[in-house]
């Protein structure tokens, strides 16, 4: 049996999701439990197109079994038009087994996403993340107001979940409150699995 692990799952276009999936990832591992990196190959209009099993750079793409072995979740993606990114949306489509099997039945999830502007969508975007989670029985757990940083942020974070505000040519780094948001949501995530892993 493998050891326990908390997969951090991300689709990033210019880095911005990626850097949040870092800092996720950092809290999981602060809680004493293994963050795996995984993300998703980009999808393309042109039917005969097809990625690589392995990306040239960066972290590896998610298999089934990784995310069917997780003690629990963090999905990011960059918010378009209000809404996930597709290559995450067709990744998610494509969980029906575990969905039948139900391999993802109570174990923690949560949310954290980014956009190019202030009100560019962050919250409905992390809602529409939410929606297969909850499907696959999921427990979503969100950011406590006991995180200072959210009534303090002049950019990302919402109770829904980390936020990151990219700026309109998706170049701003994550500032301190964006950067502790995220940390904090992958201590509390990489604690609940723990607790839910021993119940």
């Amino acid at each position: 049996m493998p050891a326990p692990y908390v997969l951090v799952l991300y689709y990033s276009r210019h880095g911005a999701t990626r850097a949040m999936a870092e800092q996720i990832a950092r809290g999981i591992e602060q809680a004493g439990i293994e963050a795996r990196l995984r993300t998703v190959p980009p999808v393309s209009a042109t039917c005969e197109a097809t990625s690589d099993s392995i990306p040239a750079e960066g972290d590896l793409y998610c298999t089934e079994q990784d995310l069917a072995q997780c003690a629990g979740l963090a999905l990011g993606s960059p918010t378009r038009f209000g809404n996930m990114a597709a290559p995450m949306k067709y990744f998610i489509d494509s969980t029906s087994s575990l969905w039948l099997s139900g391999a993802l039945i109570d174990k923690p999830a949560a949310v954290f996403s980014s956009s190019s502007s202030l009100h560019g969508g962050q919250e409905t975007t992390l809602l529409s993340m939410m929606l297969p989670l909850m499907h696959h029985g999921m427990v979503i757990c969100g950011l406590p107001y006991s995180e200072s940083e959210l009534l303090s942020t002049q950019s990302g974070g919402t109770p829904y979940g980390a936020t990151h505000l990219a700026g309109k040519d998706s170049d701003r780094s994550l500032d301190s409150e964006e950067a502790a948001l995220c940390l904090a949501q992958g201590k509390r995530l990489g604690q609940l699995a723990q607790q839910l892993l021993k119940s």
